[in-house]
Formats: structure tokens, C-alpha cells, sequence
């Protein structure tokens, strides 16, 4: 249990082990995901944070460990395929935003949704998306290529939403973007977070990660080296020297 209150894990890892070839990438770590919180999961480039979140998503093949979905009775992820567990709940926003750039704006939304059969729902869902996204609004009709580097950012979290997660992981949003528009990604991933939604949030800012982060984790060639709220971790001398300029 965490140091926030009586809250309960809803997503668990344990001892998750990844390996290219002979090279294990990440080496068995465990972390505990919070209902309704956002946790950051921070490290320099090539730590192993992306590869985690991939195996978490079923996307690459994890050596061993387990994935625990709705505490200990739950389901095991990594027993499950890559589209089971988006139906299960666990939704990636991958690195890079991958885009469908020949599709318009609204298509790519509603392929977000593919897994669901509620429509009235699924209509809600993208009005709350375009309120989130104005500017996504705006360009519905248009082409997603079209896009500017930040609004297909925004799209592609607009499109993780559509698939109605329990759990959003967000892989690097802040990669290659303006500090304006870092700060709004930031401030809407806050947003989407006091609606209820648990955040695993991957990045290589960690001064922004840690500030709207309940809990954080830092992770050095691909070993969990320190863990606690995210505010502790700003302050933590360690931190501090290592990746905010100390």
C-alpha cells in the first residue's frame, strides 16, 4: 500500500524482466499503480521506462513477472493479447504518437473506440474529447497529416480515450514539443486525472512528471533505484542532481 491513503492498487507489476536478445533491458521491477492517481515512471533515455510500458501492453513479450489487473484475484496481462487488454482497460498512447496521417481527425477517434458497442457512450465520449481538445474540434473534417506536432499529440491521446481505460499509459508526450505546449499536455493529463482515470506517465521530463505526479518511480538501467511521492522525489538530493540540473 501506498503512502496516499487507503487507496487501492489497481494495476500491480511484479518482477517484470525484459530482454533484446541477450541484453535484458528491464530487470525485474515491481511498481503498484493507485486507483484515480497518476504515477510517473522517470529516467534518463534508454533506462528501460518505454520497454516496461510495452510489455505492461503486451507489445513486446516480457521474460517474466506478472501484470495484475484489480489487485491479487485479477487478471494476469501478460497471459493476454495485445487487444485483450485494451478491452480489459489498459490503454498505451505509444512514443511518437503514430497517427493515422491520411485519415481525418474524427476517423482517427473512432477507431479508438473500436472495441466498443455502446454508442450513445461512445458519442459522449468524443464530445468530452473535443472539450478536452478544442482545437481538435476545429479540424474534425481534416486531415490528421495536416496536424501540427502537438495536436497530433493531443489526438492520439484523444484516441486512447476513446477506448474508455481504466488505466492510461502515457509513453514520452512531451517528446519533441514547444514548452507552451508541453505545459498544456501536462495540464490536460491533469484534467483527464480528476475525472477518475488512473495515469502511468513515462517521461523524460521529470520535473514536469514529478510535479503532477501522486507517486513516482525512477528507473536506472532498467532497475527501480528510488520510489515515493512525486513531491519527495523533486526534492530528493538525488533526483535533483542526477536529472534537474543539481
Amino acid at each position: 500500500m501506498s503512502a496516499s491513503g487507503n487507496k487501492q492498487p489497481i494495476l500491480q507489476v511484479e518482477d517484470l524482466a525484459v530482454a533484446y536478445g541477450h541484453i535484458e533491458a528491464v530487470k525485474g521491477i515491481s511498481l503498484s499503480l493507485n486507483e484515480g492517481e497518476i504515477t510517473a515512471l522517470v529516467g534518463a533515455n534508454g533506462a528501460g521506462k518505454s520497454t516496461s510500458l510495452l510489455a505492461i501492453s503486451g507489445l513486446v513479450k516480457a521474460q517474466r513477472g506478472r501484470v495484475l489487473l484489480n489487485g491479487q484475484d485479477g487478471q494476469d496481462l501478460l497471459q493476454m493479447s495485445p487487444h485483450r487488454i485494451v478491452e480489459s482497460g489498459v490503454v498505451q498512447v505509444a512514443e511518437g504518437r503514430a497517427t493515422l496521417t491520411t485519415l481525418t481527425v474524427e476517423e482517427n477517434l473512432s477507431l479508438g473506440a473500436y472495441t466498443r458497442r455502446d454508442k450513445e457512450g461512445v458519442a459522449r465520449d468524443l464530445e468530452w474529447v473535443y472539450s478536452l481538445f478544442p482545437v481538435l474540434k476545429n479540424r474534425a473534417a481534416g486531415l490528421a497529416g495536416n496536424l501540427s506536432g502537438g495536436e497530433q499529440q493531443m489526438l492520439a491521446i484523444g484516441r486512447a480515450l476513446m477506448a474508455k481505460p481504466k488505466v492510461l499509459l502515457l509513453d514520452e508526450p512531451s517528446m519533441g514539443l514547444a514548452p507552451l505546449i508541453i505545459q498544456e499536455i501536462f495540464r490536460i493529463v491533469q484534467e483527464i486525472n480528476k475525472t477518475g482515470m488512473t495515469v502511468l506517465l513515462v517521461e523524460q521530463n521529470v520535473r514536469q512528471a514529478l510535479r503532477i505526479a501522486q507517486r513516482g518511480y525512477v528507473l536506472e538501467t532498467g532497475k527501480i533505484v528510488l520510489q515515493d511521492s512525486g513531491a519527495n522525489l523533486l526534492g530528493n538530493p538525488k533526483v535533483v542532481e542526477a536529472y534537474l540540473g543539481g
